[in-house]
């Protein structure tokens, strides 16, 4: 992507240069934006907006960049470093709860329902029971946002995890450690997970996925966060890039091979029909979720927000202090009727 950037930049140069009679090109608006993790298929939605041309409607240049997790996103964006990002609203709240003057909110929710899973093998005693994990070495990349909430999880499914040893491992060896059986269930992404321990040769019959949404813990997801400062500056900026995130989300539900398609051009390692695999997981878990299709991508139930924080303050040791208007702003969102996913 950013070779053709380049190349159309040099284009522009050299035929400005050959003909002043030339228009001059509109001016864009860069925006620095942070993903959490890689290019894989759940980003289709980020990337179609480009490819498609729907930052350019806006008249935005935005960098994507991919992260390290969806709980380093939130710093990322509260610093400055990048203007917007996505990331764990759970996160973000004990974030805000430990500094409430952190310039950073979600303004645009994305996973309505939580991907959080913690993912074995059922030849390693692992079963979808959360009972299954007590006695059992879980590998947690401290990053991940799905580790983020085993507090609150452990609490909810009434886990016992006096005999539970967690191992501090990174993103790169998860899934290898875990075919290799150095761990018995990692913490992480769904869709993730599953297709990447796939992909390294175990079977789907042996794998065995602790979904910690079918298990209490109703929270939400990743959202798109803004640093406030900046949207406060720019509020038509925001207001342009979730119309464009928000027609290429729909462009990736209405087309996931096509979306899937988008996303190996980004990163060329990947295998599309697997991305294709892991964006119609993500759509079904996540996105286009029953209350998307009827109330349209990006709001929240602000009343289920609220009690969500509340569930955390019992879960992880919230304060008091924390409320859902703190941590969600909708007045950036484009307006219902235009939110609606195919």
């Amino acid at each position: 992507m950013l070779n053709r950037k380049l190349f159309s930049a040099v284009a522009g140069i050299t035929l400005f240069g050959a003909s002043f009679a030339a228009p001059v090109l509109a001016q864009t608006t860069p925006v620095r934006f942070t993903l959490d993790w890689r290019f894989e298929g759940p980003a289709a939605g980020f990337i179609l907006a480009e490819e498609n041309g729907y930052f350019a409607e806006e008249g935005l240049d935005v960098t994507i960049d991919t992260g390290n997790g969806s709980v380093e996103a939130i710093p990322r964006v509260a610093t400055g470093t990048y203007d917007m990002g996505f990331g764990d609203i759970n996160s973000l709240i004990k974030f805000l709860d430990e500094d409430p003057s952190q310039p950073v909110k979600a303004v645009m929710m994305i996973y309505e329902t939580p991907t959080f899973a913690v993912v074995g093998r059922k030849s390693l005693g692992v079963t979808e029971d959360p009972a299954s994990l007590e006695g059992k070495t879980l590998g947690a990349p401290p990053p991940d946002g799905a580790f983020a909430q085993w507090p609150a999880f452990v609490e909810v499914a009434g886990i016992d995890t006096s005999e539970i040893t967690i191992e501090s491992i990174g993103f790169p060896v998860r899934e290898p450690m875990l075919a290799q059986g150095e761990v018995d269930a990692v913490f992480g992404f769904a869709f993730s997970v599953i297709l990447n321990l796939k992909a390294q040769g175990v079977p789907d019959e042996d794998i065995a996925t602790i979904l910690m949404a079918e298990h209490g813990l109703d929270l939400y997801g990743n959202a798109i966060l803004v640093n406030t400062d900046f949207a406060e500056a720019n509020p038509d900026v925001v207001e342009g890039m979730l119309r464009a995130l928000t027609k290429g989300f729909a462009d990736a539900v209405a087309d996931p091979a096509a979306g899937a398609a988008a996303v190996v051009a980004w990163n060329d390692i990947l295998d599309v029909d697997v991305e294709t695999e892991r964006l119609e997981m993500a759509n079904a878990m996540n996105i286009n979720t029953a209350y998307v299709q009827e109330n349209g991508i990006g709001g929240v139930d602000m009343e289920r927000l609220a009690r969500s924080i509340e569930f955390l303050k019992l879960s992880i040791g919230l304060s008091d202090a924390i409320a859902a208007e703190q941590v969600f702003d909708a007045s950036y969102l484009p307006p219902q009727e235009e939110r609606m996913l195919p």
